[in-house]
């Protein structure tokens, strides 16, 4: 244990008296340490005379100015401290340790300045979202320990949110395999576009796909996204084409003729849905969606959702499981799993 260094109005006095009796204690077995804790005080605090235990020591050195200026010095620090989220690089351990430290040295143990000091560390240019659920979470917040707790609870559903550009797998939760795609390995029907299929059990290079939205955050509100898959640089889509009268007729899938899906779509915008009726919020990590699109150049603009089921079809000597769009009732062949796999850039 470090021998304690001299008192300089540089530490909280509880902090330093408290060194001072574990040391000598712990090392010296000599519970009567006052001069020698005295001896230790900077010559520029001038003590009272009639110091005879340590707790006068203490309030002395607690009434001393130097302690008023730490104080203050602790309270401005509180006030320019800043979260850094993790996903820029931040460390949230190190953030709530030098956060709860500075609160001690300033002795602000009032739970409600706390909250108003952490709240004004969130960055403005972050997500809404945190602002938003810290104002929710913290109003019947008590302690600083409960304080802690809805704060990191707040990061970690946070650190679940698909950002513009993440890196995703969609996991059909019936068959439990991940929506997939290889490079130009074509229908020899239909588009002849590359095909779309249900395959690994696991996430594999032909099952990353690159979401893509407007806003930072996709809401289930009103977002619109785009599927890129990652291996092909190709967006998941439908197809159609203009017959001799120029209609547009969409290419059917290669076994049931429901609507083929396809990379390299003429329409690639999908909507999502979450399995909960009426679900409010942000799409984030493990959500269950369904997914739809808008044939454009249909009466009224039919709407489909992707399905995949146990139907299969075949290239060259492979079998696949077939991906479609559809305008049936909804049901359990419907569901996807999205999973975050890379988190994109925040802008």
């Amino acid at each position: 244990m470090d021998s304690p260094k001299e008192y300089d109005g540089n530490i909280h006095p509880d902090e330093w008296i408290k060194h001072v009796q574990r040391y000598f204690e712990h090392c010296h077995g000599r519970p009567h340490y006052l001069n020698i804790a005295i001896s230790l005080v900077d010559s520029t605090i001038n003590l009272p005379n009639g110091i005879n235990d340590i707790e006068k020591l203490r309030n002395a050195l607690k009434e001393d100015i130097s302690f008023a200026v730490f104080k203050n010095t602790n309270r401005r620090k509180l006030q320019s401290l800043k979260y850094d989220p993790e996903r820029q690089g931040g460390d949230t351990s190190k953030f709530i340790s030098t956060f709860r430290k500075l609160c001690y040295n300033a002795e602000i143990n009032d739970v409600e300045e706390q909250k108003k000091y952490l709240y004004k560390s969130l960055p403005n240019n972050h997500f809404d979202y945190i602002s938003n659920e810290f104002y929710n979470k913290m109003k019947n917040v008590k302690s600083i320990n409960e304080l802690i707790k809805e704060f990191e609870d707040i990061i970690l559903e946070e650190s679940n949110l698909i950002i513009n550009e993440s890196i995703v797998a969609l996991k059909h939760v019936a068959s439990g395999k991940y929506l997939s795609s290889i490079s130009n390995l074509r229908y020899t029907s239909g588009s002849g576009k590359q095909s779309v299929f249900v395959g690994s059990p696991e996430p594999d290079p032909n099952s990353l796909w690159k979401i893509q939205f407007n806003e930072e955050l996709a809401t289930y509100t009103d977002t619109s996204i785009r599927l890129q898959h990652i291996e092909s640089n190709m967006y998941l889509g439908i197809n159609y084409y203009r017959d001799f009268r120029y209609d547009c007729i969409y290419r059917e899938s290669p076994t049931t003729n429901h609507t083929e899906v396809s990379c390299d779509g003429n329409e690639i915008v999908w909507k999502f849905n979450h399995k909960l009726d009426n679900y409010q919020g942000y799409l984030k990590s493990n959500d269950i969606i369904n997914l739809s699109i808008k044939k454009s150049y249909t009466q009224n603009g039919q709407v489909e959702f992707l399905r995949s089921h146990d139907v299969q079809f075949t290239i060259g000597n492979d079998t696949f499981q077939e991906v479609v769009c559809h305008n049936e009732r909804l049901e359990g062949n419907d569901e996807w799993c999205i999973e975050l796999i890379h988190e994109g850039k925040i802008s």
